[in-house]
């Protein structure tokens, strides 16, 4: 690896947003490191568990010694578990701000010193239900909420080395779904969103013309959380 060449961490890289990340990020000249608790192809993905300490201490010690420096860290891992409440055990809640949460925090306290050397950036991905919710979404909602205050906080303690932003994805097709046209039609902006869409913004805030953006938090959802819903 050249010594000049810039080096992103991103997590959930396995599949979906991160995967799409990874693909970005390496198209654009960065050397990558995807991490994951799910194999994915690639010239450097690690199985990590970025809810656990130890874990997220061997990920980053891996990529001190191998790499030698982190310009980006994008911490995208997340996922849902939805069930009513009064069902909803709180060791799920727990895995779920583990992943969700928990990581960032995790991430950017041990990988502090390498961002700071390389006047780093760090991205989160939240949601819009931060913002908003559905039934029985409670876990995840909490989460992403906590996610943009943790975002802005990192921001204030870790500037001006380190820059830190959030992204913030509405509907994003993910899983190649069969979308119907009331589907698309219902966004502002014309269509279901892509992974693709949430990468290009994340390779902005990374780069050097995002300077002076931090503890900013980018809705990436077509303009639906603009948007006036009254039922018929």
């Amino acid at each position: 690896m050249p010594a000049s060449q810039r080096v992103a961490l991103v997590t959930g890289a396995a599949r979906g947003i991160g995967a799409a990340i990874v693909a970005r990020l390496r198209r654009d000249g960065w050397a990558v490191v995807g991490a994951d608790c799910h194999a994915a192809p690639g010239p450097r993905h690690v199985i990590a568990d970025v809810a656990d300490e130890a874990g997220v201490a061997a990920l980053v010690a891996d990529i001190r010694t191998r790499e030698g420096r982190l310009d980006a860290l994008v911490s995208n891992a997340g996922f849902m578990i939805r069930k009513p409440l009064r069902d909803l055990s709180l060791a799920e809640w727990s895995s779920v701000l583990g992943t969700n949460l928990t990581a960032s925090f995790l991430l950017v306290r041990a990988a502090e010193d390498l961002l700071r050397a390389a006047r780093g950036s760090v991205v989160t991905v939240a949601s819009t239900r931060g913002h908003q919710s559905e039934p029985d979404t409670e876990s995840y909602a909490a989460s992403k909420g906590g996610l943009l205050a943790l975002t802005h906080a990192m921001a204030v303690s870790l500037g001006p080395e380190i820059r830190v932003n959030c992204v913030s994805p509405g509907w994003i097709d993910t899983q190649g779904d069969e979308l119907r046209p009331q589907d698309h039609a219902q966004h502002p902006a014309g269509r279901v969103g892509t992974p693709e869409d949430v990468a290009a913004l994340v390779a902005w805030l990374v780069g050097p013309e995002a300077g002076f953006v931090t503890g900013a938090e980018f809705l990436t959802d077509g303009g639906m959380t603009r948007k006036m819903i009254y039922a018929a």
